[in-house]
């Protein structure tokens, strides 16, 4: 089944193999992703008029928000954006500009239809390559390639000393190619250097897609492109042709448009840290940047047009997912006509010791997985037992209580210091099983959790 006709129930269930708990915001982020299709279902003229139901998360850091929006969009195959609100200021401040992330956002889609254009056309790049690496390994004799007499007329001394036509020699040369046996050769290949002339910057509030200039593609179009040679070896030199040759093949016109599509119809924007752009009641001073960030930021998410260097970009069916632990402020801060652009609020749990002991085990790239993978490259067994999860996760628990709450980030930090020795010793260790239990952890930790000072640095 497609991503994009996977139900909410469906969707949520894809969530839960990477994610524990939070069940609230997975039902949040569903049904958004639900509209999207039932949007497309309607007519023309009311499918423009359905606005996305903009979402904002709050919670604490790590405990999932920006990893529920980075899933929900490798879901939908959607371009996603991460970007921190602190980042941007208002107008006249020096700072990004709030339309820069409508631009992010298309340059990522771009690469991502590029990249997926350059596979279609990948077997047709493959077969050019090879045509030029033979080319290259067997040189044309004062005749193009092209020409059939040229495969008829020249003659070439084999290895044996015997005469035979040069296209016996090159079909001989194709299939030692293809078995892999001219790997190690060297060739000299000449390739096209990327730069392409001088670089200039131009700064300027609004971007310089406002001049509706690319102003490297103009330098780099008034200057030849260089090219030089370079003694690479035959497997490197295929790779090197076959990126080449898919570029070459690329329609980069419908690239554009269809990158530029799935950024109005499907893009996600996930706008990490906006509590800190919520001003106090002052009318001086930074608190007045902070509001017009917000006010800056409220066209875009209601829709507006933004000029890239692709072409105009519409934001009114982007969906924007915020994010923010509003320890010092709650939602209602945020000026009255932004909080009326994210009408859907979910508030996330703080992770209990239970949660980190599911974190460690359950997801498909749960931490315990990561580490056991790691040293089997090593050749070693890493084996956990269930008290030593336990353990790990009561560590993170009281870590998180005592210093800075960082959520399911801390088991990072326990897990590095943990298996620190054992990650230095894995390839010199003559015992190649080594089991984890609560002993092991407690010998580990212990002394690093009971002083305070010293957990502050390492934990």
């Amino acid at each position: 089944m497609s991503a994009k006709n996977l139900t909410p129930r469906e969707i949520v269930s894809e969530l839960d193999k990477y994610i524990i708990g939070q069940d609230d915001a997975k039902r949040a982020v569903a049904i958004a992703l639900r509209n999207r299709w039932r949007r497309q279902k309607v007519s023309d003229e009311l499918r423009e008029e359905i606005a996305p139901k903009n979402i904002i998360m709050i919670g604490p850091t790590g405990v999932g928000k920006t990893e529920i929006a980075r899933r929900l969009a490798k879901l939908d195959n959607s371009p996603f954006l991460k970007i921190e609100a602190s980042k941007f200021t208002e107008v006249g401040y020096v700072g990004r500009d709030v339309e820069s992330m409508i631009r992010d956002l298309v340059e990522l889609s771009i690469n991502m239809v590029k990249s997926e254009e350059q596979e279609i056309v990948r077997s047709k790049a493959m077969e050019t390559a090879e045509e030029r690496l033979l080319d290259v390994l067997l040189p044309p004799r004062n005749a193009p390639r092209e020409t059939e007499e040229r495969n008829e007329l020249v003659m070439e001394v084999d290895q044996n000393g015997a005469v035979v036509p040069v296209n016996e020699t090159r079909e001989k040369l194709r299939r030692l190619l293809r078995d892999g046996k001219l790997d190690e050769r060297i060739v000299d290949l000449e390739v096209t250097e990327s730069s392409t002339g001088p670089m200039i910057e131009i700064f300027s509030s609004s971007g310089v897609e406002d001049m509706g200039l690319n102003i490297k593609e103009m330098f780099g179009n008034m200057f030849p492109r260089k090219k030089k040679k370079r003694k690479v070896k035959v497997s490197e030199a295929m790779d090197i042709l076959i990126e080449e040759e898919a570029q070459r093949l690329v329609d980069m016109d419908k690239v554009t448009r269809t990158a530029l599509e799935r950024v109005e119809q499907s893009g996600i924007i996930f706008l990490d840290e906006i509590d800190k752009i919520v001003g106090g009641d002052t009318n001086s001073g930074p608190d007045v940047s902070r509001e017009g960030v917000q006010r800056d930021l409220l066209p875009i998410v209601e829709g507006s047009t933004v000029n890239t260097r692709y072409g105009m970009v519409k934001t009114d069916h982007i969906l924007f997912i915020a994010a923010g632990a509003f320890s010092y402020s709650k939602p209602s801060d945020l000026i009255p006509e932004l909080q009326g652009r994210f009408p859907i609020r979910v508030e996330l749990d703080p992770l209990s010791k239970e949660d980190f002991v599911r974190i460690l085990t359950e997801p498909h790239n749960a931490l315990v997985k990561q580490y056991r993978e790691m040293m089997l490259t090593e050749g070693l067994n890493l084996e956990f037992q269930d008290d030593a999860i336990e353990e790990i996760a009561e560590v993170a628990f009281i870590v998180n209580e005592r210093m800075e709450n960082i959520g399911a980030r801390r088991l990072y930090t326990v897990m590095e210091s943990l298996l620190e020795d054992v990650s230095f010793e894995a390839p010199d260790m003559d015992e190649k099983h080594i089991v984890i239990d609560a002993e092991y952890v407690s010998d580990k930790l212990d002394d690093i959790v009971e002083d305070e000072d010293l957990s502050k640095y390492v934990l």
